[in-house]
């Protein structure tokens, strides 16, 4: 393990490691060994690296960008509410900031992928499909806790240009989105830019005294389908529960606003995700 000469504004170290099971293994072990409040661990490859649900994330060697970031609260009340989304916001944001080509085409898909609108030669049957493009996933988050020590884990597709099986038609990468493709070398620039932006939504006003709501503005300019009708599974992943209605927003604690067709109010959610493919 080796200690990276980047900046972040939480103070603490960023370690890198070629390869872990996962980085929320090792930061998982960092914690335990005392590791501080915004401890990062980053890799080159990921043996066993897992998204929502469990689902697996393959990945090229080298190519790409998952960490887990350390964060300490006195107990989990403390922590920010709707972190998650809100380290989705400063991921989307901080690739902007990376790759100025790709602004106005990074969203956040509620509750934790980012997705990217690629070239119209991806072609079309996904969502959102059309001249412009379409939209396909180029990163996702990770929230786990235990007790006050939360980790934040996430992946970004940063250089890989291919993808196997089902992910050849969902999956994507900024050098894919990008008009100029980033190289592997530049991921530490790029993870950079997230913490500065990742400080910035969950610390700064926190350290001003009190947490402001603007966060969700920021996130709606960006909400993926935001305004239209979407297929909602409600629940764990796979409960059947199916509810088509208007994607309408998010609510102040993170929460998904659906209006049904016919109903005057939206509904908010909690747990679940959209079906998109």
């Amino acid at each position: 393990m080796r200690q990276l000469a980047i900046h972040n504004p939480f103070g603490a170290p960023v370690f890198h490691e070629d390869t872990v099971s996962s980085t929320m293994d090792v930061c998982r072990a960092l914690a335990a060994e005392g590791g501080v409040h915004g401890t990062v661990i980053s890799a080159d490859f990921q043996e066993t690296g897992r998204g929502r649900a469990g689902r697996p994330w393959d990945m090229d060697r080298g190519e790409n960008l998952p960490f887990t970031v350390l964060l300490r609260y006195p107990r989990i009340e403390a922590a920010p509410e709707a972190l998650t989304l809100k380290t989705g916001l400063a991921v989307s944001l901080a690739i902007e900031d990376f790759l100025p080509s790709l602004a106005g085409k990074v969203q956040v898909k509620w509750p934790n992928d980012i997705m990217i609108r690629c070239p119209a030669q991806f072609d079309g049957t996904a969502p959102g499909a059309g001249p412009a493009g379409v939209f396909r996933k180029a990163a996702g988050i990770l929230a786990e806790a235990r007790g006050g020590t939360v980790f934040v884990g996430v992946g970004i597709n940063v250089a890989q240009k291919n993808f196997s099986g089902l992910l050849r038609n969902k999956a994507a990468s900024l050098a894919l989105a990008a008009d100029t493709a980033p190289g592997p070398e530049s991921r530490f620039i790029l993870l950079e830019k997230i913490l500065f932006r990742l400080y910035g939504e969950l610390e700064a006003p926190r350290a001003e005294g009190a947490e402001s709501d603007s966060w969700r503005g920021r996130l709606l300019a960006r909400l993926y389908r935001r305004g239209e009708v979407v297929t909602f599974v409600e629940g764990a992943a796979g409960s059947g529960r199916e509810l088509r209605a208007a994607l309408a927003g998010i609510g102040p604690k993170g929460e998904l606003l659906l209006r049904v067709d016919g109903e005057a109010e939206a509904r908010p959610f909690v747990t679940g995700e959209l079906r998109v493919y």
